[in-house]
């Protein structure tokens, strides 16, 4: 498996992965699938500090990790939120590992000090596997969304590495 930064040309294999955990629902909010230029309007909207990384078998994208800012208010510099998908033929390879350890070392690269990660209280697997490297709950938004007919809640998942500090001006 190889690990690289997006191309254009991946955002249909993104979009189809993102599809999964739509249809499959209890993995994130949204209910309507995504094609290639939903993908491509998100990339075209980076900073210099936010990206995709796709894992890539065979050629194939397998899975994806997103950084992103977590807020435009210059206060919130610190502060990205990340997200990984894996294709569902994809999950308990190890391949989710590789890309969250590739996506955190992008995140510190980034001089990001603080990561959060926001995940459906019903998705017990995501929060274990953020746990497993060094994510915290530290609070559960109760019935914040609606989908499917029925209230979620988000569990908020924070790592802060404590050795990055600001750069002012950058």
């Amino acid at each position: 498996m190889k690990i690289r930064n997006y191309l254009p040309t991946d955002f249909q294999e993104i979009a189809d992965i993102y599809n999964q955990a739509i249809a499959l629902g209890g993995i994130t909010m949204d209910i309507h699938p995504y094609t290639a230029q939903d993908i491509g309007a998100i990339a075209a909207k980076f900073n210099r500090r936010e990206t995709i990384l796709v894992a890539e078998q065979d050629t194939q994208v397998i899975g994806w990790g997103i950084i992103k800012r977590y807020s435009d208010r210059p206060g919130y510099l610190i502060c990205c939120e990340t997200s990984i998908y894996l294709s569902f033929a994809s999950t308990g390879q190890g391949y989710g590992h590789s890309l969250q350890h590739a996506l955190l070392e992008k995140v510190q690269a980034f001089g990001y000090h603080h990561v959060v990660a926001k995940i459906l209280a019903t998705n017990p697997q995501s929060i274990k596997f953020h746990q497993r490297f060094g994510f915290e709950i530290v609070g559960i938004q109760k019935e914040i969304g609606y989908c499917q007919g029925k209230w979620l809640d988000v569990a908020i998942m924070q790592l802060v590495f404590p050795h990055i500090t600001p750069q002012v001006g950058k």
